[in-house]
């Protein structure tokens, strides 16, 4: 999973990213308005942590250009402003959450999860996919029963593939899932973590579609 966080306040940015990054999130940080409606034009991302009073442009006006250019990806409002009028400004605009300051790190996270679990069509918390369940609201992977042992990489992909269990998800998708962005990102590095997948959760479980990318369950014929 991958998240944008469109923070002007540096030391408040940093703690952010590093608390999404402990939860295995890969996530990029934009200071400003203008940086932040770059990245959501031209990246790809499962969700956004926005702020309202950014330098340069203003997050309402970042999120109606998004939403103006259909970027579907759902939109968590981040904000001291805690004035109805301004609550009502944000949803308007297109956001899917608000969230004033000051606040729990962790409520970020559960809030920003929810997000991307309802964002990819699924209504439990928890998915399960054979002998492989994910809690979509903890973060936290079983099979058989026991808890799973991932390295940030691997969560990345798998939590992707699981949100759309027998679903094709394309190689390059991935890739914009699990790198942020200034990695040198690759598919044959793509191809090496899903080797590691098989490995950890059964060879038969994460099958190649020739020429598209990857799917989680069994393809059918």
């Amino acid at each position: 999973m991958r998240v944008l966080v469109v923070e002007d306040d540096a030391g408040l940015g940093e703690v952010v990213v590093e608390t999404l990054r402990k939860e295995n999130f890969a996530v990029d940080l934009a200071k400003n308005g203008e940086d932040g409606r770059h990245l959501g034009s031209t990246e790809q991302y499962d969700a956004v942590v926005l702020d309202l009073g950014l330098p340069k442009v203003d997050g309402v006006t970042v999120l109606q250009s998004w939403r103006d250019e259909e970027r579907t990806f759902p939109v968590l409002i981040l904000t001291a402003r805690d004035a109805w009028a301004d609550k009502v400004a944000g949803f308007k605009a297109g956001a899917d959450d608000y969230l004033t300051k000051p606040f729990r790190v962790q409520e970020l996270v559960m809030r920003l999860r929810a997000l991307i679990r309802r964002s990819s069509g699924q209504v439990a918390a928890r998915i399960v996919c054979g002998p492989l369940s994910f809690d979509a609201q903890l973060g936290q992977f079983e099979l058989d029963g026991l808890p799973l042992r991932l390295t940030a990489f691997e969560w990345r992909v798998l939590s992707a593939l699981m949100l759309r269990k027998n679903t094709v998800v394309e190689r390059r998708d991935l890739i914009n899932r699990v790198y942020e962005y200034d990695a040198d990102a690759d598919s044959n590095s793509l191809e090496v973590i899903i080797g590691r997948l098989r490995r950890k959760i059964g060879s038969d479980m994460i099958q190649t579609v020739r020429g598209r990318g990857y799917q989680l369950g069994r393809v059918p014929g």
